[in-house]
C-alpha cells in the first residue's frame, strides 16, 4: 500500500536528494494523515458520545489533534521547499522543523486538556456503558494508526525526515492510548468498574511525553546537532576516494533542513605535489560533493610530507600511543621540527567528546610521556580540540 501511494502520487520518487521530491513525500504522507485522523476523530467521537466514555471522547480529540498536526506539518513541509532569497541564502528548509515544534507545542496542550478533564472524570465518574460495537470500532482504529505509524517511519528512513519519525512515533503513541481506551471499556463490561478517569489520566500523560520527545528531537537541529557517524564517514569516504587525497580532519556539517546541509572539511595532500595540481582536485571534489551528495562542500587543503621516513616513522609511533590510550583518538596537521638535540613533534589532538580526560593539559603531557618513552629525543606540542561528531 505505501508503495502504491509513493507510485501514485509522488513523481520521480526514487530521486530522493531532490527537495522537490522530498516535499512531495512530505505532502502526501501529510494529506494521509489528515484524511485517515479526520475519520477516526467522528468514529471515536460517535462512540464516545454513545458509550459516554472521556477516554474514548478524549482518544477521539487527540486524533483531531493529529489532524491538525498533519495540516501545519504540509503547510511546513511547502514553506521549507520556498527556494533561497536575499534574506536566507540558505534556503528555507528548517520551516520543517519549525513545524515540527509547533506541533509538538499543540500536543502538549492537547495532553494537558485532557489530564484536567481526567483528573475531574476521577473525582466525579460517569456511568459508561459497554458495547462490543464500540471496543471493534476502536480495535479497528489501532489497525488503522499501526498502518500510519509504518507509512511515516518507512518514508521517513526512506528521505531521512526528522518530522515524519516523529509522526510514526505519535502515531505508535495514539496505539497505546486508543489500547487503554479498549481496557476501560472492558473491564467495565466485565467486572462493572469504572477506571474511565484514571486510565484517561494515563492517555494525558503519554501525550504530553509524546510531545516533549517530538520537541526534543525537533529542537536538536535547530540548536545545531553532532554530525551522524554515518554522515561523517559518507562525506570523508567521499573525499578521500579521489587520487591525490591522502586523508581528511576536521568536518563540520551545518543542516539548513533535511536536504540542505553545508559542511566544511580539510583534506590532506602530498607536500611534494604541484600546488595547482592539487588545487585542481579540491576544485573537482568540491563540485562533484554538490552533484553526488547534495552538500556544499567547502575543503581546506593541507599538504603533509609522505616521502620523508622519519615524519612517517615519527607519525606510526604516536598513532600507536595514542592507540594505546583510546581508539577513538586521532590527530592531523602532523609535522616536526628538527633541532640538534631534540625533535618537535607538533600535530592537532582530536578526543571525542564524551571522551573521561581531567584537563587538556594533563592529556596532552601524558601522551608527550609516552612518546619519549619510545624516543627519548621527541618533544610534543599539541593542541587538544573535541569532535564535531557524534560518539555512536
Amino acid at each position: 500500500m505505501v508503495n502504491f501511494l509513493v507510485k501514485k502520487f509522488v513523481k520521480d520518487y526514487e530521486n530522493i536528494s531532490s527537495s522537490k521530491v522530498r516535499t512531495a513525500y512530505g505532502m502526501m504522507a501529510s494529506c494521509v494523515g489528515i484524511g485517515c485522523n479526520v475519520f477516526l476523530f467522528f468514529l471515536k467521537l460517535a462512540v464516545g458520545l454513545v458509550v459516554n466514555s472521556v477516554s474514548v471522547m478524549s482518544d477521539a480529540f487527540n486524533n483531531l489533534s493529529d489532524a491538525a498536526s498533519s495540516i501545519i506539518s504540509l503547510v511546513g513541509v511547502k514553506l521549507a521547499d520556498r527556494p533561497a532569497d536575499k534574506e536566507h541564502p540558505f534556503g528555507h528548509g528548517r520551516m520543517e522543523y519549525i513545524a515540527a515544534l509547533i506541533v509538538s507545542f499543540l500536543i502538549i496542550e492537547v495532553g494537558w486538556t485532557l489530564c484536567k478533564s481526567s483528573f475531574d472524570k476521577v473525582l466525579h465518574p460517569n456511568e459508561l456503558s459497554f458495547s462490543v460495537v464500540s471496543v471493534f470500532i476502536l480495535a479497528a482504529s489501532i489497525t488503522v494508526k499501526l498502518w500510519m505509524a509504518y507509512l511515516n517511519r518507512t518514508l521517513g528512513n526512506r528521505i531521512n525526515s526528522s518530522v515524519m519519525k516523529a509522526t510514526a512515533a505519535d502515531s505508535l503513541g495514539d496505539v497505546l492510548t486508543t489500547s487503554a481506551t479498549i481496557l476501560t471499556l472492558v473491564v467495565y463490561g466485565i467486572w462493572g468498574r469504572n477506571i474511565d478517569g484514571i486510565v484517561g489520566l494515563v492517555v494525558s500523560v503519554i501525550v504530553i511525553i509524546a510531545g516533549f520527545n517530538i520537541a526534543k528531537d525537533t529542537l536538536a537541529p535547530l540548536l545545531g546537532e553532532a554530525v551522524s557517524r554515518e554522515t561523517a564517514e559518507e562525506i570523508s569516504g567521499f573525499v578521500e576516494k579521489y587520487d591525490g587525497i591522502v586523508g581528511s580532519h576536521d568536518l563540520i556539517v551545518h543542516s539548513y533542513g533535511p536536504a540542505r546541509k553545508m559542511a566544511s572539511i580539510h583534506a590532506e595532500v602530498p607536500s611534494n605535489v604541484n600546488i595547482e595540481k592539487s588545487h585542481e582536485i579540491i576544485d573537482r571534489i568540491e563540485r562533484d560533493a554538490m552533484k553526488e551528495l547534495g552538500v556544499f562542500l567547502v575543503i581546506h587543503m593541507d599538504p603533509i610530507a609522505v616521502d620523508d621516513e622519519k615524519v612517517v616513522h615519527c607519525r606510526k609511533m604516536v598513532a600507536e600511543v595514542l592507540k594505546i590510550l583510546d581508539e577513538r583518538y586521532c590527530f592531523h596537521d602532523f609535522r616536526i621540527v628538527s633541532g640538534e638535540k631534540r625533535t618537535n613533534l607538533i600535530f592537532d589532538l582530536v578526543v571525542p567528546r564524551d571522551a573521561e580526560i581531567a584537563d587538556d593539559e594533563q592529556l596532552a603531557q601524558k601522551v608527550n610521556r609516552m612518546v619519549q618513552e619510545r624516543d627519548p629525543q621527541c618533544c610534543c606540542v599539541i593542541t587538544v580540540e573535541r569532535s564535531f561528531c557524534a560518539n555512536d
